[in-house]
């Protein structure tokens, strides 16, 4: 098993144990958001967005790292809106190369966003930013579709 795939386990037990936790929703996403982005080098921005079906739109919700202006996001527009709209995870590498990209920070450098489905229903996502160009492997893929599949609990 490699370093990162040992890292992987042990975060997802630690989330696993957050969302069966006592405290709110929105406080245990908090802490995962904390856990990932202080957890994983290349994880630099961490958040979580809750759909407004009725409006199409990401409502941006607790977040561990700078600031952003993207508090509401279109679906369809940037990689989270992508995501949601096709209710699949979105990976880009180079943002440089996306034509529909939302740049939060000049640092950015790739984005990951996965969707939280409910009774195969989008309810939200987890979106990660980094400041290193393609750091997003398989291992990242289906250690975040497991985090959002524990996540949607919550929902």
């Amino acid at each position: 098993m490699t370093d990162r795939a040992d890292l992987f386990n042990r975060l997802q037990g630690c989330v696993r144990d957050t969302v069966n936790g006592s405290l709110d929703r929105d406080e245990k996403l908090k802490i995962i958001c904390t856990m990932l982005r202080d957890g994983v080098e290349h994880y630099d921005w961490v958040g979580f967005y809750v759909a407004d079906a009725d409006k199409e739109e990401l409502v941006l919700g607790p977040f561990a790292g700078e600031p952003t202006e993207h508090v509401r996001i279109p679906f369809g527009r940037g990689i989270c809106g992508q995501a949601a709209a096709a209710s699949k995870t979105v990976v880009a590498q180079d943002v440089t190369d996306e034509d529909n990209y939302l740049s939060c920070s000049p640092r950015v450098q790739s984005e990951i966003a996965v969707p939280i489905l409910k009774h195969e229903r989008f309810v939200g996502e987890l979106d990660i930013d980094s400041h290193t160009i393609s750091p997003f492997t398989e291992e990242d893929v289906r250690f975040l579709e497991e985090v959002c599949r524990m996540v949607s609990e919550l929902f």
